[in-house]
């Protein structure tokens, strides 16, 4: 196979990813290449990567737990911190249990391998996050989409369904920044032989969780908590029915426990709200500056703010240009999203300053 040619294509469509290798912890500040950024790239959306309480937890876990798990839950990587953490988590987003897993990908690719013998078909939002669709994948069921938050198509498609499905939405997409109607989907699960499944990757944090009652609910850690990892939330007999049955959560490695203290404190300082409240004035301000300033952000009231470029090559450029001039924001290309929607993914954290906002989307106009 001649694996050269196929990258040189890649780059040839302007669809060649390449990494930049930052300096400094992640912050609002980033050093790349010598180069000092604001970072608008971040899913660290409530500015706790860095936080001091946080890393002083992480140090205090280390020092209790050391660095490593040493093995998987199911043999002897399960510890205090672990289960500590699953209690907190279950509490916070009001289910009966929690369960971590290593990464929001294993836990989605986790939940569709237990439920691999019990679904007879599968309803996808149109935009949802690949980890899903690769998870629907790998249950050997066909990947069915109704039209982006489209109540009616959804509607249109369960008609033609029949035994035990299930209805699988991100609830932030992460793309777009727009939101999921839970609300509508509940109804629409209630009328259906069918379980609704979120990923809440993009909004646990930020937004209060809204799980109708036996629903499954995932959300990852590594983002505005700030740490690493993920878990899913539901009734007893389903977090039990995932120990015995998800192959990520039985053959993976325990995440470090202390990571699971630090994110034991990334979510005292959640529910505290202040970095929240600092989060939703920026994405206020962002919203308020750039429409004044005519720039077409797409609608979103979450931390993800995406201005549509449309053709790849042009979307590069614009980044490029901004990180010439000190704002590091990334441009997303297909197959991440459709084609012809290129895109700067502009995202939000608690800790930017309404001037460094005003200069990203001042700079921003006049390199378009």
């Amino acid at each position: 196979m001649d694996f050269s040619k196929k990258l040189s294509d890649l780059k040839k469509a302007h669809l060649y990813r390449s990494r930049k290798v930052s300096e400094n912890a992640q912050d609002i500040q980033l050093t790349i290449n010598g180069k000092s950024l604001i970072n608008f790239c971040s899913n660290d959306y409530l500015s706790l990567a860095n936080h001091p309480e946080v890393i002083e937890a992480l140090k205090k876990g280390a020092n209790q737990y050391g660095v490593g798990s040493g093995s998987s839950h199911l043999v002897s990587g399960h510890s205090r911190a672990h289960h500590d953490l699953e209690e907190a988590l279950a509490d916070y987003t009001g289910q009966d249990r929690a369960l971590l897993f290593s990464t929001g990908y294993s836990a989605n690719l986790g939940i569709f391998s237990a439920l691999k013998d019990e679904l007879d078909w599968v309803l996808q939002d149109k935009l949802n996050h690949a980890s899903l669709i690769d998870g629907n994948q790998l249950i050997g069921l066909p990947v069915q989409r109704y039209l982006h938050n489209d109540i009616d198509s959804l509607k249109k498609k369960i008609a033609k369904q029949s035994g035990q499905g299930m209805i699988v939405t991100d609830t932030v997409f992460s793309m777009d920044g727009d939101r999921a109607n839970i609300d509508d989907l509940q109804k629409i699960e209630k009328i259906s032989n069918a379980i609704l499944m979120q990923d809440d990757a993009h909004g646990f944090g930020i937004f209060e969780p809204n799980i109708p009652t036996n629903s499954i609910y995932m959300a990852t850690l590594g983002k505005a908590a700030g740490t690493m990892g993920a878990f899913v939330a539901g009734n007893e007999d389903f977090i039990e029915f995932l120990i015995q049955k998800s192959r990520p959560y039985v053959y993976t490695t325990a995440t470090s426990p202390a990571i699971c203290v630090a994110t034991l404190k990334s979510l005292d300082l959640i529910k505290q709200g202040e970095q929240k409240a600092k989060l939703l004035a920026n994405i206020n301000y962002f919203r308020n500056f750039s429409s004044t300033l005519d720039l077409p952000i797409e609608p979103s009231s979450s931390a993800i703010q995406p201005l549509i470029i449309g053709d790849s090559e042009k979307a590069l450029k614009t980044s490029q240009t901004l990180f010439n001039k000190g704002f590091y924001v990334s441009a997303i290309r297909p197959p991440t999203v459709p084609k012809n929607t290129a895109r700067l993914r502009i995202t939000l954290n608690a800790d930017h300053t309404q001037a460094q906002i005003e200069q990203l989307l001042t700079q921003i106009k006049h390199a378009l």
